[in-house]
């Protein structure tokens, strides 16, 4: 997997296509910066957005501040240059599926059939399609939302008192990290995806949901999954011969204090990649 890092005052990396999920803007865990340091640095023809874009509608507190607009300012920019913009809602951003659903510059869909440069077709949708039935509730996703917003502030506080050491993992984490381990089901999530990928005559599945970045083939199919934006900081890029890759973004170091150390970068969902 590649590191771009971030800051770069022009675009250090010119694709054909890249591919963004997870990025939950809206949830207290979303990270709108670390969004827009990474699109700093790339230029793409196309921009697919792998579902769970907003995390609005949980019912709790909505996390929304100038970061998160500028990340809309962005992309808005971007779809007026040119660039073309595929939408495809998950189930946090559920309400987009909508048939009376727009966004200004973006094609709204369920699922997509992208044709790489070589000619390869990839089936691209989020993935929460091929979630067990209970799953799939409108309520699940808001109590999942509730809990993780809630676990997230615990860590912070735990962090902020100086009760872990800067890379250690909390107990919080380690339940969110425990938590989607359950919900991916060891790999039946993927076996779902990649069965659903071989039923419509693609080469492979292009996905987000699981926040579990990794590309691997199941008996000659592609699966490929884009991380997400609250810990992995993961997007899949397509070059201009239509090969895939994982990117992750490095973030700017921050400036503190002298003598005061930083806090890792890497989150409870970072590892595991393939």
């Amino acid at each position: 997997m590649a590191p771009i890092s971030g800051g770069s005052a022009k675009p250090v990396n010119s694709l054909r296509s890249l591919f963004l999920s997870d990025l939950h803007l809206g949830a207290r865990a979303s990270r709108p910066r670390m969004v827009l340091e990474f699109l700093n640095g790339i230029e793409a023809e196309t921009i697919y957005l792998v579902g769970d874009i907003f995390d609005l509608w949980h019912g709790g507190r909505v996390h929304w501040g100038d970061a998160h607009d500028a990340v809309l300012d962005d992309l808005a920019r971007r779809a007026k240059a040119g660039t073309r913009i595929v939408y495809l809602p998950g189930n946090h951003d559920t309400r987009m599926r909508e048939p009376d659903a727009r966004v200004e510059g973006w094609e709204l869909r369920e699922a997509a059939v992208h044709t790489a440069a070589d000619g390869r077709r990839y089936l691209v949708l989020h993935g929460d399609q091929c979630d067990p039935r209970f799953l799939r509730w409108h309520f699940m996703t808001r109590l999942g939302s509730r809990l993780d917003a809630l676990l997230r502030q615990a860590d912070e506080m735990q962090r902020r008192r100086g009760r872990l050491q800067p890379d250690a993992e909390s107990y919080a984490q380690a339940v969110i990290t425990r938590a989607n381990a359950l919900l991916a089901m060891g790999d039946r999530f993927e076996k779902r995806l990649v069965k659903l990928a071989r039923a419509t005559g693609t080469v492979g599945v292009i996905c987000g949901h699981s926040h579990k970045p990794g590309m691997r083939r199941h008996d000659g199919v592609v699966y490929a999954n884009c991380g997400d934006w609250i810990d992995s900081l993961t997007a899949l890029a397509e070059d201009g011969s239509g090969a895939l890759s994982l990117i992750q973004h490095v973030p700017v170091p921050a400036q503190l204090p002298a003598g005061r150390p930083a806090r890792g970068n890497a989150g409870a969902l970072a590892e595991g990649l393939a």
